[in-house]
C-alpha cells in the first residue's frame, strides 16, 4: 500500500505524537506480483513455481529421511529494486526458496521453528551471477503412490510498497505506549492488553485495509496469526533443547533481531495453497543477510 495511505490513517486516527512514532516504523518492501502474462513494459524479477535452475553438482535440496523439497519461488537479485529497500540483498545472482510442502507424505511431517530437526525442510539457496546453471528436472520419488509435481510457473514483477509491523509486533506495541504505561505481554495475549484505548480505532482501521496476496521481499511480514518474529525467536532460543517460555523477556528481545527475507502467500495462479489460505515466511538476522549466510535463515508457516 502507499506511504501516503498509511501516513494519513495514522495522522487521522492517532494523537500526533503517537502517529509520528508509528510512522517511523514503516519499511519499504518489494511486493512481488504474480503476472501470468507480462506486458512489454513489465520487468520480470522472478517466478513462482516451475523448475529451479541450479549449478552443476549442486544437489536438489532434500530433507533427509523425508524426501526432496518443493521449489517454491526464485528472484533475480539484480532485477529487484534493492536500492529502495532497507535490507542488504546480494547485488546479483538468484535467490531460490524450497519447502517440504507435504506432497510426498500427505502433510505428515511439518516444518516448525520449535522443532529444530524439521529445519532442513525449508531452504534458501543463493547462486551468484556468472555461475553456470541449468534447469533441474524433478527428483524421482520411489513410491508409486506419490505424485511429486512442480507448481505451475508464474512470472513475478515487483513494485516498492510501504509495510507496517503487525499489531502484535513489539515495536508496534512500544510505539503506541506512552511513557509510564504498563508493559504489554507476549505475542499471544489479547490485543486489548497491548494498545491504549486512544489507539483502538487506528488498530481496527489497519485490520480493515484490503490487502493483496502478500509475496514480499523485505519489509514487514504480514502474518496470518501472530507476529512471525516471535515464532522464530522462540524456536531459535530453544534450538539446543532449552525450555524458554513464550513470556520470557528474551523472546521479545530476540524477536527484534530478525527481519523478513521473503514471504510467499497462497496464490491461485501458481496453484499454491499453504494450509488454509496461509503463507510461508523466511526470516534472517541482518548480519547473516549482509554476510550471505542464507543457511542461517529460519522458516515458519501460518494459516487460518
Amino acid at each position: 500500500m502507499t506511504e501516503s495511505t498509511l501516513h494519513d490513517l495514522a495522522r487521522t486516527l492517532l494523537p500526533a505524537d503517537l502517529a509520528e512514532r508509528w510512522i517511523s516504523l514503516l519499511r519499504p518492501a518489494a511486493r512481488l506480483v504474480a503476472t501470468p502474462e507480462p506486458g512489454p513494459e513489465d520487468v520480470v524479477v522472478g517466478r513462482l513455481g516451475g523448475l529451479p535452475e541450479l549449478p552443476e553438482g549442486m544437489a536438489w535440496p532434500v530433507w533427509e529421511g523425508h524426501g526432496p523439497l518443493s521449489f517454491i519461488a526464485s528472484v533475480d537479485c539484480a532485477a529487484l529494486p534493492t536500492g529502495s529497500l532497507d535490507i542488504t540483498l546480494p547485488a546479483d545472482g538468484t535467490l531460490s526458496f524450497f519447502y517440504f510442502d507435504g506432497q510426498i507424505d500427505d502433510g505428515d511431517a511439518l516444518v516448525w521453528p520449535d522443532e529444530p530437526k524439521s529445519w532442513a525442510g525449508a531452504r534458501v539457496v543463493h547462486v551468484p551471477a556468472g555461475v553456470a546453471v541449468a534447469e533441474r528436472a524433478l527428483p524421482v520419488v520411489d513410491d508409486e503412490d506419490v505424485e511429486f509435481e512442480a507448481y505451475p510457473e508464474v512470472p513475478l514483477t515487483a513494485r516498492v510498497e510501504w509495510t507496517a509491523p503487525d499489531s502484535w509486533h513489539p515495536d508496534f506495541v512500544a510505539a503506541l505506549r506512552r511513557d509510564g504505561e504498563g508493559e504489554g505481554g507476549e505475542g499471544g495475549e489479547e490485543e486489548s492488553n497491548h494498545h491504549p484505548a486512544e489507539a483502538k480505532a487506528f488498530v481496527d482501521a489497519l485490520w480493515d485495509l484490503e490487502r493483496e496476496a502478500d509475496h514480499l521481499i523485505g519489509g514487514h511480514a504480514n502474518p496470518v496469526q501472530n507476529a512471525v518474529e516471535y515464532e522464530v525467536a522462540h524456536g531459535f532460543l530453544n534450538r539446543d533443547g532449552g525450555d524458554i517460555t513464550w513470556s520470557d523477556p528474551r523472546v521479545e528481545e530476540e524477536a527484534g533481531r530478525w527481519t523478513l527475507l521473503a514471504q510467499i502467500d497462497t496464490d491461485d495462479a501458481a496453484d499454491m495453497m499453504w494450509g488454509d489460505c496461509g503463507a510461508l515466511y523466511w526470516l534472517i538476522r541482518p548480519e547473516d543477510l549482509t554476510a550471505g549466510r542464507f543457511d542461517q535463515a529460519m522458516f515458519t508457516m501460518q494459516c487460518c
